[in-house]
């Protein structure tokens, strides 16, 4: 079998490849795709008959500079779109929020819309029925704050 992949080294980088997409389904990240592309660079000298060592170095080389400049491009533009198209998470970030429950910088509960979310405060307790806004989620918790702390100075 080694004699084999000593002599088809193009298998070794399909293989790589498909194992680097399959990683990247399952963590939607952008890396694993970008070291996916750099197995294909390397499979493609691999057929241009490059020796081992320049394989390696193509893989490397293509790799790091799909790394480096094209996946925050990348990145960018997925997260770029219009108001519509956000999530129901970000969609939440500057609403205001009814304070049910005292809310801490530990624990707390607010109504944002027709749902309860544990909330923390961002600064200071504030209390019950007063309304607030949230400036950011952190997991499955809201953090708030008065209007008065969103407000630019």
């Amino acid at each position: 079998m080694f004699e084999w992949l000593g002599e088809n080294w193009w298998a070794l980088w399909l293989t790589l490849f498909l194992a680097f997409a399959v990683v990247e389904m399952l963590t939607l990240d952008l890396f694993f795709i970008m070291l996916g592309g750099g197995a294909l660079a390397g499979l493609v000298a691999d057929f241009a008959g490059a020796e081992l060592w320049l394989q390696i170095v193509v893989f490397c080389v293509v790799s790091l500079l799909m790394i480096v400049f094209l996946r925050p491009v990348a990145l960018r533009h997925l997260h770029k779109g219009p108001g519509e198209q956000r999530s129901n998470i970000d969609r939440l970030i500057g609403q205001p929020a009814l304070v049910i429950e005292a809310v801490t910088g530990t624990s707390g509960l607010v109504k944002i819309g027709g749902d309860v979310w544990t909330a923390r405060s961002a600064a200071g307790t504030l209390d019950a029925g007063k309304t607030v806004q949230v400036t950011r989620i952190d997991g499955a918790t809201a953090v708030v704050a008065t209007s008065a702390e969103n407000s630019p100075l």
